[in-house]
């Protein structure tokens, strides 16, 4: 008798090895990051408006933190840490589709991974700040004031008071999306646009533009989502 034997073969339906399945999650993270900016600039417009006030004094951020904790603790969370999570597969899933143009498509994976990076760093020192000093505010309010405004800059020099990480990141996408034609035109004129916005941020006198980074953010991972999911059909997949 003999017998044979048959070497076992890797899973062909695994995320890494299914462009299609790649393109379906990408598609879906990237809708879920909209999600998440429509969350926070809603947020940020009604319930959270006192607290976002440039001229807030740190002790009225307190009083404001003390009262609202479990409200700023799903903000953040959803701002912070879920926009973070949902980074990393749309970065995978956009490399994968831009991959014509490898020095952007790899360039941007790098800026997606250090997005989220400082998205989950802010998001869990946030959190840390915002339970710190609560428990605080009753026991010893000028500690708390210390404590506020010690972990507010740290949060904002990490990414909370600027979108420079996240205006590169779109740029790429958009440069890469005009020269493959693998994201439609005004999708990338809209990218450009927003990132532009994001970039200008790092300047003091143009924060307004937070707000415009922060609506073409939206509309951008929409038309972003609904393109992967409609069309994934990803060039270089077999490569």
């Amino acid at each position: 008798m003999t017998m044979t034997t048959t070497a076992p073969t890797g899973r062909a339906d695994s995320v890494g090895d299914n462009p299609d399945r790649l393109a379906r999650i990408g598609g879906a993270a990237a809708l879920l990051a909209a999600g998440t900016f429509f969350y926070g600039i809603a947020m940020f417009a009604t319930t959270m408006s006192d607290y976002t006030d440039p001229d807030i004094e740190a002790a009225q951020a307190v009083d404001f933190v003390a009262q609202n904790q479990g409200a700023l603790l799903a903000w953040y969370l959803g701002i912070f840490i879920v926009f973070g999570a949902a980074l990393v597969p749309l970065g995978l899933a956009l490399r994968k589709r831009l991959a014509e143009t490898p020095l952007l498509a790899d360039a941007s994976m790098v800026f997606a991974a250090i997005w989220a990076t400082l998205m989950f760093a802010t998001g869990m020192i946030s959190n840390i700040e915002i339970e710190t000093v609560a428990d605080l505010a009753t026991s010893d309010p000028g500690r708390a004031v210390t404590v506020w405004s010690t972990l507010d800059a740290v949060t904002n020099g990490l990414g909370g008071g600027n979108e420079l990480v996240g205006g590169i990141w779109i740029l790429l996408l958009s440069i890469a999306g005009l020269s493959t034609a693998r994201l439609p035109r005004w999708l990338n004129l809209v990218g450009i646009l927003t990132a532009v916005a994001g970039l200008v941020t790092v300047v003091p006198e143009f924060e307004a533009a937070e707000m415009v980074f922060g609506l073409g953010s939206i509309v951008w991972f929409v038309g972003v989502g609904i393109t992967l999911l409609r069309d994934r059909r990803v060039v270089g997949a077999a490569r």
